[in-house]
């Protein structure tokens, strides 16, 4: 089974990738493609899809952190 990637973008959606299913709150699933984008900003009229609403009125820039070292 490939991995599903889930991708935070800058000032934007998250960007989901691979075959999941999406589901409601009561386990009702959405119907999705293989790539679609979930909204981050709560500003979408299509939620829990990113509309593109949030274009210049969202920031929000995440980095994971670098992975550290072993010092010995």
């Amino acid at each position: 089974m490939a991995k599903v990637q889930i991708k935070v973008n800058d000032n934007g959606s998250l960007r989901i990738t691979g075959d999941v299913e999406l589901l409601d709150g009561e386990g009702k699933p959405f119907v999705t493609k293989q790539t679609f984008s979930l909204c981050r900003c709560g500003l979408s009229n299509n939620k829990p899809f990113c509309d593109g609403s949030h274009k210049g009125r969202f920031q929000s820039v995440v980095r994971a952190p670098s992975p550290e070292t072993d010092e010995q």
